[in-house]
């Protein structure tokens, strides 16, 4: 299977990855590129600041279409930081949660909720 690296900053034009919007971008590519059976490199080059918000657009939501599996073996990151890094950690692990029981995950949340007063 051939591989596909996508520069993120070539993607979103901007070296901050903070909008949900230009995670989209990100998002639309590299799904097109896994139902084209690519594999996928992920370039952090240059970025210089990353948010939940755009990661779990970008990343996050692939889980809801491929399965674990598949993102394992067919999306690589590169060039982030460590910073960078511990975000998208985060994002994953609540994105195969959510994709995986979203029923349990709201109750969960729900929960949190509770217990903060909110």
């Amino acid at each position: 299977m051939e591989s596909l690296t996508i520069n993120i900053v070539n993607v979103i034009g901007d070296v901050y990855g903070v909008e949900a919007e230009d995670g989209q971008k990100v998002y639309d590519l590299v799904k097109k590129a896994f139902e084209q059976q690519y594999k996928v490199i992920l370039s952090f080059l240059n970025i210089e600041m990353l948010t939940t918000a755009f990661l779990n657009t970008a990343v996050g939501q692939l889980y809801k279409d491929f399965s674990e599996e598949i993102m394992r073996e067919n999306l690589r990151v590169v060039d982030i930081s460590e910073s960078g890094k511990v975000i998208l950690k985060r994002v994953v692990d609540t994105a195969k949660l959510y994709y995986n029981d979203e029923n349990a995950f709201r109750r969960m949340q729900q929960s949190i909720d509770e217990i903060l007063g909110h």
